[in-house]
């Protein structure tokens, strides 16, 4: 079985933060993001990762920079080991493919959250109140079903704990009118430039979200960029509304804890290998289809 890199350490090399998939080391003037293997699910990561994640979610956010760069500045300067520093190149082979260098930035602390499709907390918000985010929506929408356009559905972004729903009001008195308005425009074209693409490669990105921060003054797009774990990617061939559709992420490993007598909190059970290596082909699957190359591990 094809190993995880679970644990990421660079000796000598100053890390800012762990997160549940990531680690960011700080490099002085920059930051390397490198993408563990680790997989969460219900907020509670578990014992053992998915081999190869890490890879998927960092060359997949690097493809999506590499095509939005016209809609918006992003932080990405290299995922290229060899353009990295020189304190860097002797961990180059556990770097290789889940590693990226980036520009610093000022974080802007609200998620930035598109929905084109009703699933999920929206789901659920709407069988409630026929709201999402808050907003009125028209009656009869099923569930997973396409809403009549896309919307815009902040949140504000939680160290710990969960992050919470805000209105766009609430997110302009936060960042201000001016950059509010901005972050509202930018989030939609991304979204929608990427869900006519990505449909031509038989994939429907039904929700997604993003973070930005400020780099010299300027909004950036940060962080990880429509990837599996930050979006729902549903195989547009089996799609239908009325049902929760299968997706590109972390459905194996869901529905696997589902059936379980667990409670959702930790400690999780170690995953069994079918579904570990069922997940990594998922994973593998978004990023061929998405790019039309193999990925190389």
């Amino acid at each position: 079985m094809t190993s995880a890199s679970t644990l990421i350490e660079l000796p000598g090399i100053e890390k800012f933060k762990t997160g549940k998939v990531r680690e960011v080391y700080d490099l002085g003037d920059q930051y390397l993001f490198v993408a563990s293997d680790r997989i969460s699910a219900f907020d509670c990561v578990m014992p053992n990762g998915i081999p190869n994640k890490g890879q998927v979610l960092n060359m997949i956010s690097k493809f999506w920079f590499d095509r939005t760069g016209d809609i918006v500045k992003n932080h990405m300067i290299s995922t290229d080991v060899a353009d990295f520093p020189a304190e860097l190149q002797h961990h180059a082979e556990l770097l290789r493919g889940r590693s990226m260098l980036v520009k610093k930035a000022e974080l802007l602390p609200v998620e930035c959250i598109v929905r084109g499709y009703l699933i999920g907390s929206g789901w659920k918000e709407y069988q409630q109140s026929g709201t999402i985010g808050g907003m009125p929506l028209r009656a009869g929408y099923e569930m997973a079903g396409k809403l009549d356009e896309p919307l815009f559905t902040p949140s504000t972004k939680a160290d710990e704990g969960h992050d919470e729903n805000i209105s766009t009001e609430q997110m302009k008195e936060i960042v201000g009118e001016e950059l509010g308005n901005q972050l509202i425009d930018v989030s939609m074209n991304l979204y929608k430039s990427a869900f006519d693409f990505a449909w031509t490669k038989g994939i429907i990105i039904a929700d997604t979200k993003f973070e930005f921060g400020l780099v010299d003054g300027e909004l950036t797009l940060i962080d990880e960029v429509l990837t599996p774990d930050s979006s729902r990617f549903w195989p547009a061939d089996t799609y239908k509304p009325g049902s929760s559709p299968f997706s590109f992420d972390k459905q194996f490993v869901r529905d696997y804890l589902e059936s379980l007598d667990w409670d959702k909190t930790p400690p999780a059970t170690e995953l069994p290998e079918e579904i570990v290596m069922k997940s990594r082909e998922k994973y593998l699957e978004a990023y061929r289809l998405l790019t039309d190359e193999e990925l190389i591990v």
